[in-house]
C-alpha cells in the first residue's frame, strides 16, 4: 500500500498495488509482475493529480528494485487521466476496451434481442439452473472450474481460491454457478461497491454443453441480481484489447451494453524492450 501522508502524519491518499509471481512456459520461465487496479482513494479530490504523481513516483521505484519484469495499471476512471505522470515514468498506453451495462433507465429483458432471449430460455427448458453458492463446498467447485478454464489463458491471472471463500462470506460480493443434471457448468464471481456492480472472473463448459450457453447463462443472472439490488450500472471486468472481432468483447455487448475506450498502462523493466513498444503503441 503506497500513501500520501501530510506533515502531521495524516494521511490523506493511499493506492493499493500487488506483486504477482507468475510462471510460463516460454522463456523468462518465471517472473514478477506489479498489478495496480484504479487511481486510489484521496481525502481532497482537488488534489488528486497532484498526490496520484507521488504515489505513481513511489510505486514504480519500489516495482524497480523488486525487479518486476513489467507494471500494469488498470481501471483508469478517464482515459487522459495522468497521462504527463505515466509518461513521465516510462509507461505507455495501451487501447483498452471496457463494456457496462446501464440498469437504471430500462429492465435489462428489453436490452436484449430475441435471439439472445430464445436462448436464455432454450437453457432453462433444457433443465439448467444458475444461481448462488450455497457454501463453502460449492466454492471449492466453482474454483476448479476457473482453474482448468484459465490454465491455458495466457494473460489471464486466478487469484487463490482464498479470494473466492472471502467474496461468498462478504456483503459485498456473489458468486454465481450454472448446473445441469447438478453439475457446475458455468460460474461467475460479482463484488459490488459505489452502487455499482462488478462482474470479475467468469469461465464455462461452453464446449461440452455448447447448446446450453452457460456462459449466456451465467452472465444473465448477473446482470439480474445486480438489477434486482438496484445497482446503477454492472462493468464486465477486462474486455480485452478493441480489435474487430474480438469475440469476448461481441459477447459482452450481446447484453446491451456500451463500449467504452481506456487506456491501460504498461512499463518494462527492460529498457529496449520498453522503448520498442512505446514506439508500437504511440499515440
Amino acid at each position: 500500500m503506497a500513501i500520501a501522508e501530510r506533515n502531521d502524519g495524516i494521511v490523506v491518499a493511499h493506492l493499493l498495488a500487488m506483486i504477482r509471481r507468475k510462471d510460463s512456459l516460454m522463456p523468462p520461465y518465471f517472473f514478477t509482475q506489479g498489478r495496480i487496479y484504479g487511481e486510489g482513494e484521496y481525502d481532497d479530490e482537488e488534489e488528486k493529480g497532484h498526490l496520484f504523481k507521488l504515489l505513481l513516483d513511489a510505486i514504480t521505484k519500489k516495482f524497480r528494485h523488486k525487479l518486476c519484469l513489467y507494471i500494469e495499471f488498470s481501471n483508469i476512471s478517464k482515459k487522459m487521466f495522468a497521462y504527463r505522470s505515466f509518461r513521465e515514468n516510462q509507461y505507455f498506453p495501451v487501447p483498452w476496451q471496457e463494456i457496462h451495462n446501464s440498469l437504471h433507465s430500462m429492465s435489462p429483458e428489453e436490452r436484449l434481442s430475441d435471439k439472445i432471449l430464445e436462448r436464455i430460455q432454450h437453457g432453462y427448458d433444457s433443465g439448467a439452473i444458475t444461481r448462488e453458492v450455497k457454501d463453502q463446498e460449492e466454492v471449492h467447485e466453482f474454483y476448479t472450474l476457473l482453474h482448468d478454464f484459465y490454465k491455458y489463458k495466457i494473460r489471464r491471472f486466478l487469484p487463490p481460491e482464498k479470494l473466492f471463500q472471502e467474496i461468498f462470506k462478504s456483503v459485498n460480493g456473489k458468486i454465481f454457478i450454472t448446473l445441469y443434471n447438478e453439475k457446475i457448468i458455468g460460474g461467475c464471481s460479482c463484488v459490488y461497491s459505489g452502487g455499482n456492480a462488478y462482474l470479475w472472473h467468469l469461465a464455462s463448459k461452453r464446449k461440452s454443453y455448447p447448446s446450453l450457453h452457460p456462459t449466456l447463462m451465467t452472465v444473465w443472472q448477473a446482470i439480474k441480481c445486480a438489477y434486482d439490488g438496484n445497482y446503477a450500472h454492472i462493468y464486465f471486468l477486462d474486455v480485452g484489447l478493441p480489435y474487430k472481432g474480438n469475440p469476448y468483447r461481441e459477447f459482452f455487448l450481446n447484453f446491451g451494453g456500451k463500449p467504452v475506450a481506456k487506456y491501460r498502462w504498461f512499463r518494462f523493466s527492460i529498457t529496449w524492450i520498453n522503448n520498442l513498444l512505446s514506439w508500437f503503441y504511440r499515440d
